[in-house]
């Protein structure tokens, strides 16, 4: 593993019972853990979701998450006792997409997401995804190695998050982009949950469908997935799963639906046009670049400069707590090595640094995969 310029916690966890791999995780980021909390409990605060609200959800999302994979709610509370926290406040962090999508108010950035597929097959699929989060929260992620689920995995993850942006033992990775549906609602299994369940239980693309179509959704998100012949972007919403494909080898998601039942219920105004725009200069950089023949060919489609859309997010100097979007990490997924590469920063800070590698262990015989 290759060592970034910047120092960050690299979390493993290794036991075939859930519980006990939660609290090795919440041991390990006892340190930080409760300052992410308090910070998450005053971003919902600040986009008008109370801390009572907070915990309310926090249980909803707990129960339906026990009736589908009640190993996944074992776990979260094993973080928690791990951390020394309440298991809500855990379920919050792993529920936050869920908690954040009672706000209303527009989003200025997001997260952007290529995968290429070569139409001739010469060689395995790769991919690519900034993740643009809020500024204040940079402290609290990290890259983790996750073993004793039928398939290890590796990536990063937001502190007390099972899973978010990684690669698995078989050779399924996950990219993660957030969406807006009117219908969305803290009821049903999180989506960052989904990217953990997806990463430790399915070997393939199919597999991973499969899952998602099990799990009872109320709040959407785009999961692309990517193994080492096919690709395909689940988006997922209130109204159910729905599977997208690439286009003369790409398959690009930002923000906003692109599945036509989807997009007639698109929650207004959340990320538009923030998302088409930045949708619409990759699909101009795919038409007018020369397609990619390694995983680093990517890294220049997601470039952008001051006054072009934000594919490399930047917060504005006056921006307040809740509007201070940055593009906190880039990362390369590549099936065919079953690696991920994690650049803290931007798609332009690759030229001054460097990116952590992680390598999926060998895959080993695996009991067979039940969805749920």
């Amino acid at each position: 593993m290759t060592e970034s310029t910047t120092a960050r916690p690299h979390v493993c966890v290794d036991d075939t019972r859930p519980r006990e791999r939660g609290v090795a995780r919440g041991t390990q980021l006892r340190t930080d853990l409760p300052a992410s909390v308090e910070l998450y409990l005053r971003l919902f605060d600040t986009v008008g979701v109370s801390e009572s609200r907070t915990r309310d959800s926090a249980h909803c999302l707990a129960d339906v998450l026990g009736a589908w994979g009640p190993r996944y709610l074992d776990e979260i509370e094993g973080i928690a006792v791990g951390a020394g926290l309440e298991t809500w406040h855990v379920m919050a962090l792993n529920g936050r997409t869920e908690i954040l999508s009672q706000a209303t108010a527009a989003r200025p950035g997001e997260c952007s997401t290529i995968a290429y597929a070569p139409a001739d097959r010469a060689s395995a699929p790769f991919g690519i995804q900034t993740w643009d989060w809020h500024q204040e929260l940079d402290p609290y992620w990290h890259t983790h190695q996750v073993r004793g689920t039928r398939h290890a995995y590796v990536g990063l993850t937001e502190h007390g998050i099972l899973g978010k942006i990684g690669m698995n033992s078989a050779g399924l990775g996950v990219f993660f982009n957030i969406l807006g549906h009117r219908d969305d609602a803290p009821a049903g299994v999180p989506v960052h949950i989904l990217s953990a369940a997806v990463l430790g239980e399915a070997g393939t693309v199919g597999e991973a469908l499969d899952l998602l179509r099990s799990a009872p959704i109320a709040t959407s998100g785009a999961l692309t997935l990517i193994d080492p012949d096919t690709v395909a972007c689940a988006e997922v919403s209130p109204v159910g799963v729905a599977a997208l494909h690439p286009t003369d080898g790409f398959l690009t998601h930002t923000n906003h639906f692109l599945d036509p039942a989807n997009a007639a219920r698109e929650k207004a105004g959340l990320y538009e046009p923030d998302s088409q725009d930045r949708y619409g200069l990759i699909a101009s950089r795919q038409q007018r670049y020369a397609a990619p023949a390694v995983a680093d060919h990517l890294v220049e489609y997601l470039y952008s400069d001051p006054g072009q859309p934000q594919l490399c997010c930047v917060p504005a100097p006056d921006a307040v707590f809740g509007q201070r979007w940055a593009t906190l990490s880039t990362v390369l997924l590549e099936p065919e090595h079953r690696r991920a590469r994690i650049l803290p920063g931007t798609p332009l800070d690759a030229r001054r640094r460097s990116w952590t590698t992680l390598d999926a262990p060998a895959p080993a015989p695996a009991p067979a995969f039940v969805a749920g």
